[in-house]
């Protein structure tokens, strides 16, 4: 093999295509025994199309990106949209990201959009420099609204509090003056037609890509006689912890069929950020647009990586965990055959679409420079 691939995610799957098209034979394994990743879905014993590792919506405003992975499936046009609870005792659902419709239901008001601009200039508590979450939360609106539906949010989903979290983690939510509820608002919108797995099965399906599943990188890199290593896994991992474990936050999922229930939410998703062990709950119909006469939930539950059976899924973003990261960066950018790629491998909080374009980005490389050898 020419390169070697370890994990069949995002970061994989595109990279193994890429480098195939280009004459390259490429081994993917992964630890797991299935491919896409986080992204996986399966038909659940009911009978509904779930997501195993909690919902994946795919939002971009990249027509390449939509474009390169529109090869591989058909999609179902789908925006996504949250209501938050935050007081379980009285039931009481708002949009989120807060919005015109979130201002007036919760305070008993009729403002327009210009109304509801001068609300929060009102009620914001201005911050400067923006470092931190709880900086940017303050800054947009103000201790009350950060209180009911972001504080606990965050001390559940990340295990700190909002002023232990970099600042760009809170700023990937927008407050809204008006009532678009759409959870984004990105250009492209939608849902793989026939579920995420199908659409990795049509991108490894090539004659230069052999897949491995149920295979540990560890287990193989001694017997793999490959020129070049693209690893997708935690990079810490990968160098042993030579400098101590880069923090990482897990989840749990407890997933439920719903026998004989239409729908059990008027959205896809709902948030609970003060109440519950768990931080919100998907209900899968709604993304995949699948007729069926029960439906089904997931519970998401975050748990620190010390938790029997935690696997990473989120890099913490705050400073100390990033300079802990650029030692790793150091040694990773030193490599010559191996090149680090993905949320995990990166420490980076990326979205699907951003993981697909690093990995275009980075074979474009790896071509390149293929191509100046052969020159």
């Amino acid at each position: 093999m020419d390169t070697l691939i370890v994990g069949a995610g995002f970061a994989g799957a595109v990279t193994a295509r890429e480098l195939a098209e280009a004459g390259e034979r490429v081994l993917v394994i992964d630890k797991r025994p299935h491919i896409a990743g986080n992204a996986y879905d399966r038909l659940d014993a009911g009978g509904v199309l779930i997501h195993e590792y909690g919902p994946h919506i795919f939002h971009t405003n990249s027509e390449k990106v939509f474009d390169w992975l529109s090869r591989f499936t058909a999609w179902r046009p789908y925006e996504h949209r949250v209501l938050a609870v935050p007081d379980a005792r009285t039931g009481q659902a708002y949009p989120m990201p807060i919005n015109r419709t979130t201002i007036n239901r919760l305070y008993g008001l009729d403002l327009d959009e210009a109304g509801v601009a001068a609300f929060l200039e009102r009620v914001r508590e201005p911050r400067e420099p923006l470092r931190t979450s709880e900086d940017v939360v303050l800054n947009s609106v103000g201790p009350d609204l950060c209180d009911r539906f972001f504080r606990g949010y965050t001390r559940k989903q990340w295990g700190l509090e909002l002023s232990q979290l970099a600042g760009g983690v809170a700023a990937r939510i927008p407050t809204r003056t008006n009532d678009d509820d759409r959870y984004f608002t990105d250009r492209f919108q939608a849902m793989p037609a026939h579920g995420y797995t199908a659409m990795f099965e049509r991108m490894l399906d090539h004659p230069n890509i052999s897949v491995r599943t149920g295979v540990a990188y560890e287990n193989i890199v001694a017997s793999c006689d490959c020129r070049r290593t693209v690893f997708t896994g935690p990079v810490d991992e990968y160098y042993g912890h030579r400098y101590g474990a880069l923090p990482y936050r897990s989840l749990r999922f407890e997933h439920e069929h719903l026998p004989g229930q239409a729908n059990v939410q008027a959205v896809g998703t709902v948030n609970y950020p003060n109440d519950h062990a768990w931080t919100r709950i998907t209900e899968f119909k709604h993304l995949t647009g699948q007729r069926h006469a029960g439906t089904s939930i997931v519970r998401e539950i975050p748990q620190a990586m010390d938790a029997p059976g935690a696997e990473p899924y989120y890099p913490i973003p705050n400073p100390a965990n990033e300079a802990l990261y650029k030692r790793y960066q150091a040694l990773a950018e030193a490599e010559s055959d191996v090149f680090f790629l993905g949320r995990l491998a990166q420490y980076r909080y990326y979205n699907m679409d951003q993981v697909v374009a690093a990995a275009l980005a980075l074979t474009q490389r790896l071509r390149q420079g293929a191509e100046a050898l052969a020159a």
